[in-house]
């Protein structure tokens, strides 16, 4: 019975294995393809009359890497990554660990709530800060009411104002993200942590923190690649001055029809996203074996 069970498991496999083909041809065909396309782009030259030159050279990256306003950009966008990512952790933990711990009938109205900013665009969500970033808006407004400062603040197009709507943006998936794997840590371990007299931080540090670490370096991982990625919120609340990848890249591509430098930026962008993201995912492998 056996011998026949795994001999017709193995037959089925073939068939099992072609289910699998026609996502992989879309993945082939809707991702990779343009991707391949546009790294031969990122090898032709760029001209001012006949825009792009067909080429087969990595001058563009060359150019790229060398010149001090690209490096500023990246070393900027890179720099809002790990600290939107890391106050985005520090936000997102008290109300994941609570979310996890939920055991009212009413935790899928409050997991729908957490998703429901998502529902709405970036573009719309940037606005909304706008409105209370501005001169003339709520915040300034109601400060001023208050006697509390002077003359309106500066929030508008700066750095800070960046970071807010960013956070905005990606706080749900780091609060779903570790919510689930909390979900999945018996309370016997907190209870038996403090029978034996941990403290309740000593409970965070020891028991939940190294439990919920998986959760804590998916949802780090996944926050920080959008973060590289964000263009609306840069634009809108940090102005033309204020320059990160993806609207450098814009720029490139519509403004100045340049082509291959924009691909070439493109592909810089995912080249430190990925290295840093797998570099990140091999360190947190390594720590949690040796645990």
């Amino acid at each position: 019975m056996r011998g026949k069970g795994g001999a017709s498991a193995k037959a089925a496999s073939p068939g099992t294995a072609l289910l699998v083909l026609p996502a992989c041809l879309l993945v082939l065909g809707l991702l990779i393809g343009p991707m391949l396309l546009m790294f031969r782009i990122s090898l032709n030259q760029f001209s001012p009359t006949q825009l792009m030159i067909e080429a087969f050279s990595f001058g563009n990256y060359a150019r790229a890497a060398a010149d001090p306003y690209y490096q500023e950009i990246i070393l900027t966008t890179l720099g809002m990554a790990l600290l939107c990512t890391a106050l985005t952790l520090v936000i997102a933990f008290p109300a994941a660990y609570w979310l996890g711990r939920l055991q009212s009938r009413w935790k899928s109205l409050v997991v729908i709530a957490t998703l429901f900013p998502l529902l709405v665009g970036n573009v719309v969500r940037s606005a909304g800060w706008m409105a209370l970033f501005t001169r003339e808006g709520l915040i300034n407004t109601a400060l001023l009411k208050a006697h509390l400062i002077g003359e309106p603040l500066t929030l508008m197009y700066t750095p800070k104002a960046v970071v807010f709507g960013i956070i905005a943006v990606v706080l749900p998936y780091m609060i779903l993200t570790i919510a689930s794997v909390i979900e999945s840590i018996p309370r016997d371990l907190e209870d038996a942590a403090a029978n034996l007299g941990a403290s309740g931080f000593s409970q965070f540090w020891r028991v939940i923190l190294p439990l919920s670490a998986p959760g804590v370096a998916a949802g780090s991982i996944l926050v920080f690649v959008l973060c590289m990625n964000t263009y609306a919120t840069a634009v809108l609340l940090g102005g033309p001055r204020f320059k990160m990848m993806a609207p450098a890249i814009f720029d490139q591509f519509v403004r100045g029809n340049n082509w291959p430098m924009g691909a070439t930026l493109a592909f810089m962008l995912l080249a430190v996203t990925m290295s840093f993201t797998i570099f990140g995912s091999i360190a947190f492998a390594r720590r949690y074996r040796a645990r």
